[in-house]
């Protein structure tokens, strides 16, 4: 359970709001936005990834101490990308292309059949 940067109380994953010091936690009000805080005496646009390589758009720049978009290249994990196996792809390949490998078949059974 994350904790609120205010009072320090357990809160649930998806609250708007903590529920002791009415501190907003997510932004628009809405669960699935995630709202980043700087510490007290520091901006986050000091260790923003958007801020170093000038792609921010965000109006408070470079004082922002709050912000929506904010990504620590430090703290962040490295996203897994999903590879399929030479088989699946194959058997994906054949899926999509069925109906031409019937017709490519049936070319090469009647060719066959005229020239014998």
């Amino acid at each position: 359970m994350p904790v609120c940067p205010r009072c320090q109380q357990f809160v649930e994953s998806q609250a708007i709001v903590c529920p002791t010091c009415r501190l907003m936690l997510k932004a628009h009000g809405h669960p699935g936005i995630p709202l980043f805080r700087a510490e007290e005496d520091e901006y986050l646009c000091q260790t923003c990834t958007y801020h170093e390589d000038d792609t921010c758009n965000f109006p408070q720049r470079p004082f922002a101490k709050e912000c929506t978009l904010y990504h620590n290249p430090q703290t962040s994990t490295q996203v897994l990308t999903y590879r399929p196996s030479r088989q699946a792809l194959v058997k994906h390949w054949l899926r999509r292309n069925a109906p031409l490998l019937i017709v490519v078949a049936l070319l090469l059974i009647s060719l066959l059949i005229a020239l014998s």
